[in-house]
């Protein structure tokens, strides 16, 4: 004889989709969780013997401060989701300029931005996707200010997760979603060696991951004047590393003083005003 279900193991009902901009929202949002491998404060599983995920961990996942071990991204549910808002808003509004992450650890906010071209039908604009793919740069005297400088250029990260992910790595994990065309460009090296020469012509987001204040710094000089006005630009751990001193001078240098906002507990963000 058959019995009910209960109320907790009934099937929550799909969402009904009533528009384009719901349905390209909808792939966005279940992209996002595959990116992270988290959903509804649950990891998805890393192998069959993976072990369940405590409430300790469920946290520093949700929060990005270390990521789902096969995770395509370590940087939080707040930061996709402000990444997904910046692409919608700068599509809809018509800022001109492509998208660029520098320091893209295995890509995933960079899948998201081309991905977001695709759901919300941009065909005209390139996701620029810049790293070394061989950790950080070597010490100099000209940052002292990096207190990672001296270290190894593999530096392992939060909770013994390595930053140092390789080119090829990276593509695949593009190729994985139906992402990787000529509309994906990698831009491979140091950033004082690839982002002065780059042939961007404009930029409505500009996300930099560098985690340096040597990486945040030639970051900003290089692009932030490719930015288009009503443009992102998006500081991934500024209140983290010393990236922050960087932010804080290029813009006392260059007389930025658009309002910097909060995205969660490590990353902000300012539109260009001007």
């Amino acid at each position: 004889m058959a019995t009910k279900d209960t109320p907790d193991e009934r099937k929550k009902p799909a969402p009904e989709i009533s528009n384009p901009t719901e349905l390209a929202d909808a792939y966005l949002g279940l992209l996002k969780k595959c990116l992270l491998r988290f959903h509804d404060g649950a990891a998805f599983p890393y192998s069959p013997d993976s072990d369940p995920v405590d409430a300790r961990m469920s946290t520093l996942l949700s929060k990005g401060i270390m990521p789902s071990p096969g995770a395509d991204t370590m940087v939080s549910q707040e930061r996709l989701d402000n990444i997904h808002h910046a692409a919608a808003t700068v599509i809809r509004e018509g800022v001109p300029g492509d998208f660029i992450e520098t320091g893209v650890w295995r890509g995933g906010s960079c899948i998201l931005m081309r991905a977001a071209l695709t759901a919300y039908g941009d065909r005209t604009r390139k996701v620029w996707v810049a790293d070394s793919f061989d950790g950080f740069p070597p010490p100099t005297d000209k940052y002292p200010s990096d207190p990672w400088q001296g270290r190894s250029q593999d530096i392992i990260g939060t909770l013994g997760v390595s930053l140092k992910v390789t080119f090829e790595e990276v593509k695949e994990r593009f190729a994985r979603y139906g992402l990787l065309d000529e509309r994906v460009e990698f831009l491979t090296g140091f950033f004082e060696h690839t982002l002065p020469s780059a042939p961007i012509d404009r930029l409505a987001i500009l996300r930099l991951d560098g985690d340096l204040y040597q990486s945040t710094y030639e970051a900003l000089e290089a692009l932030y004047p490719k930015l288009s006005v009503g443009g992102y630009c998006i500081i991934d751990d500024y209140f983290y590393t010393m990236c922050s001193k960087a932010v804080d001078d290029y813009r006392r240098k260059h007389n930025i003083d658009e309002p910097i906002e909060a995205v969660d507990w490590t990353c902000v963000q300012w539109r260009k005003a001007g």
